[in-house]
């Protein structure tokens, strides 16, 4: 099997990317004595998620802006190894129709793969971030993050988030949700703020009752309108609600976008800062804020620090399926069983069939909670399973590894399902496929849930063809097993895998 990642050492560099819907950034950092030290940043605004059309499609402007950017990244890039930089993309990917005819070009540019998270994950990174810029200090902590298309609301109290949410309106998508046309004027800025504010009132009162000593504005708007609140001498680099209705106002004295000139603002920004400020000013009114700091810190720094834990000893994906085995009361015992079979076999697999790291990783997770879907019905459990693995919103896990892992949980038994791992990227879709192979002989050779250990069963593997020895004695008193057996080698026929059974 290959190497994993070696542990980090004094120098190494890290890097992080961030595809957001309005800029790119890349920041590279080096390890020394457990701290991180910024050596390289760059961004570039690429407004991705103005070539966004409503049938979830990016136009060829948009893609070429995307791809040249991510040339120069790459060539950033190319000197470190695949272990130490993790690029993530966020809201305008996930609204793709088809994310793969973008990602799979874009990853080739640059060199890496390219995760797609959440928005509740976005909102744990950009946290992250933040709260490693601004040590905390025992308090409570709102944090808001005004992207291009998305917003993020977490409270948190030290490195820990406590709420997430994310809101599908951003600085590029609100500017033209509201102003398409590029007219300002103070009756359209009050039904817009009427509507933005109705979207806050999901979660605005839960937020307000948990509450917070301090509120922390991160990202390109929040920052372009603290510098204005500054070139204005409306306030010193905070934002506040006094300074905020000062840039209102001026800014509601411009009868179209593209006439816009305020003290601070960069033209970059111009074409997007009414709908940042439009967010802002109602989060402010609906959340009762008086006053933020800004942090030069945000998603890409988050990525930086939860490498750290990845490669560390609290991998918070560890601490994610635990969470989860307690939620769905998982049988621990059955699911360690199963674990120590699959490894044994992954071990004697992973050389042959070019399996890394990752893959036994995602394997482990896969199952530990692939008997999740019990708490809902025995019946088709594995495609609850799957189906809960899929859409929860799960820490520290970007979507594609999410899709994995329910790949595993959904074809653990029974008839294989292939479409749910050709929706993998390529890159994944083959590791998948055999780490399913290996989750569904572990899973069947632990059928009767004994306590009883079974021995090691030895595995060789070629292509698409397993060959597994089996004691005669041990199968002749598990009658059970022989027949599952039998069945498994009709599925996985079906599907143009072989499985040979032989007895010594």
């Amino acid at each position: 099997m290959p190497d994993s990642a070696p542990p980090l050492q004094d120098g190494d560099l890290l890097a992080a990317v961030d595809l957001g819907s309005n800029s790119f950034h890349m920041i590279v950092a080096r390890y020394v004595l457990g701290q991180l030290r910024i050596v390289d940043r760059i961004k570039e605004h690429v407004r991705l998620a103005e070539g966004l059309d409503t049938d979830g499609h990016l136009d060829d402007a948009a893609l070429l802006r995307a791809q040249d950017c991510l040339s120069r990244f790459g060539q950033r890039l190319a000197s470190l190894p695949r272990q130490r930089v993790r690029a993530i993309a966020t809201n305008t990917v996930r609204q793709l129709r088809n994310p793969q005819s973008f990602l799979m070009p874009a990853e080739t540019t640059l060199g890496h793969a390219i995760e797609v998270v959440s928005g509740r994950e976005e909102a744990r990174l950009i946290y992250l971030g933040v709260a490693h810029g601004q040590p905390p200090r025992g308090k409570r902590r709102l944090v808001i993050d005004i992207g291009g298309g998305s917003t993020e609301f977490i409270i948190g109290k030290g490195f820990m988030p406590l709420e997430r949410e994310s809101l599908q309106m951003g600085c590029i998508a609100t500017t033209r949700r509201f102003f398409s046309d590029g007219k300002l004027s103070k009756k359209r800025w009050k039904d817009a703020q009427t509507e933005i504010t109705a979207e806050f009132q999901q979660f605005a009162a839960a937020y307000r009752s948990l509450g917070w000593q301090e509120v922390y504005g991160s990202s390109g708007t929040i920052k372009a309108i603290a510098d204005m609140a500054a070139a204005m001498k409306l306030t010193r680099g905070a934002i506040t609600d006094v300074a905020l209705s000062g840039i209102r106002d001026r800014m509601l004295d411009f009868e179209r976008l593209q006439d816009i000139r305020l003290p601070g603002l960069s033209a970059d920004r111009r074409p997007v800062i009414a709908g940042g400020l439009l967010i802002l000013d109602a989060a402010f009114a609906e959340l009762e804020l008086k006053r933020m700091q800004v942090s030069d810190d945000a998603l890409r720094e988050g990525v930086l620090y939860d490498m750290l834990g990845r490669g560390g000893e609290h991998d918070p994906r560890d601490a994610s399926i635990l969470a989860l085995c307690a939620r769905y009361g998982v049988d621990r015992e059955q699911t360690e069983r199963v674990e120590t079979t699959a490894l044994g076999l992954f071990e004697q697999a992973a050389e042959d069939w070019h399996l890394d790291e990752d893959d036994r990783r995602l394997l482990v997770w896969a199952v530990r909670i692939h008997e999740i879907g019990l708490v809902i019905a025995h019946s088709q459990y594995h495609q609850h399973g799957a189906y809960l693995v899929e859409h929860s919103d799960i820490a520290g896990f970007s979507r594609t590894e999410q899709q994995f892992i329910a790949a595993l949980v959904r074809n653990q038994r029974r008839g294989l399902n292939l479409a749910s791992i050709d929706a993998l990227p390529d890159r994944m879709a083959r590791a998948a496929l055999r780490c399913v192979m290996l989750l569904r002989l572990s899973v069947l050779l632990h059928r009767s849930h004994d306590c009883t250990p079974i021995l090691l069963h030895r595995l060789r593997v070629q292509d698409d063809q397993m060959t597994l020895t089996l004691s005669k004695q041990w199968l002749a008193a598990h009658p059970l097993t022989r027949s599952d057996l039998d069945t498994e080698i009709g599925y996985l026929k079906d599907i143009g895998q072989k499985l040979e059974i032989c007895l010594e």
